[in-house]
């Protein structure tokens, strides 16, 4: 684990530190004076801090998303830490490691993968087990889905996010679809695992998570609908109704037109995958934000009683 982390500078303010720093931001400003700073936004694992360097001409060659060799002083302006740079060069690729930047699962990836599998193999319908499979199956996507976060900065917006969401509404679902006997659970399964699969291509993750050009330009609902056109026309035979289920329930599980799904749930499955996917999302948000409020000194107990007054 690298040091400094951001998480800890507080305890170095009007100290002067050397550190390793994920540029998240960058941008190049002018003072009063007409002469270019840098103003930068640094990252690491465990949070994000601004930066300002007012010599830009010290610095060297990096771009957003480098890691930058960082010596320079915390200090706190208008109630926030920042810091003050004096020397910065982008880092050489064996001084640091990249889980150093970027959030990571706490969970094995290979148990998570097995479970995935256990789930994808409780589907008793023929054609869904065999679409599943043919992403699980998929070099190239079962690389990218032992990796991907699930969002950029949202709910399990961390390396791995996207498996252990797809675990988590997993688990919710097969509960839920069994107090609606008019519900497919195999539907019901296989549009979880195949919701967001358009993320492993609207994302990419690195020393940060950005969008890439099909993710601005396309979103993943799009993307996603298109990996599933593609995967059943190489199937062959693939029955054409179970085709229009498959990605109803893609294009529909933001729930609403202004959320970005171009139609709005139609079949019970689908509303069960919106409703449990927008819960699943809301309540890792919601602990996430108590970890952070005890992590900053607040106490557990305290926490609890507050949200218990709203």
């Amino acid at each position: 684990m690298k040091e400094p982390l951001v998480a800890d500078l507080g305890g170095y303010e009007n100290q002067t530190i050397t550190g390793f720093f994920c540029v998240a931001q960058k941008s190049v400003r002018s003072k009063k004076d007409g002469s270019p700073y840098l103003a930068l936004t640094l990252a690491d694992s465990s949070g994000q801090i601004e930066c300002r360097m007012w010599d830009a001409g010290e610095a060297g060659e990096f771009a957003q998303g480098d890691v930058v060799k960082i010596q320079g002083q915390v200090s706190r302006y208008q109630g926030k830490l920042q810091i003050t740079a004096d020397k910065l060069r982008k880092a050489a690729a064996g001084e640091y490691a990249v889980a150093d930047f970027v959030p990571a699962t706490e969970r094995d990836v290979d148990a998570m993968w097995a479970e995935l599998e256990e789930w994808v193999s409780s589907i008793e319908d023929a054609d869904f087990q065999r679409l599943a499979r043919a992403f699980l199956n998929d070099a190239e996507i079962r690389a990218a889905l032992r990796e991907a976060p699930a969002a950029k900065a949202l709910h399990h917006a961390w390396i791995g996010g996207l498996l252990e969401h797809i675990l988590s509404l997993l688990g919710v679902a097969d509960a839920v679809v069994r107090k609606y006997p008019g519900a497919n659970r195999d539907l019901l399964l296989t549009g979880v695992l195949l919701h967001d699969i358009g993320k492993l291509k609207e994302l990419r993750w690195g020393t940060s998570f950005e969008y890439t050009l099909p993710g601005q330009l396309l979103g993943h609902i799009t993307i996603g609908v298109r990996m599933v056109e593609e995967k059943i026309a190489a199937l062959g035979d693939f029955p054409e109704e179970k085709r229009v289920l498959v990605e109803h329930m893609i294009l529909s599980h933001h729930g609403r037109y202004e959320f970005g799904s171009p139609k709005l749930p139609m079949i019970p499955e689908a509303i069960l995958l919106h409703y449990l996917d927008d819960m699943d999302a809301k309540m890792q948000t919601m602990q996430a934000e108590f970890e952070r409020s005890v992590a900053n000194g607040r106490d557990a107990a305290d926490v609890t009683d507050w949200v218990r007054a709203r």
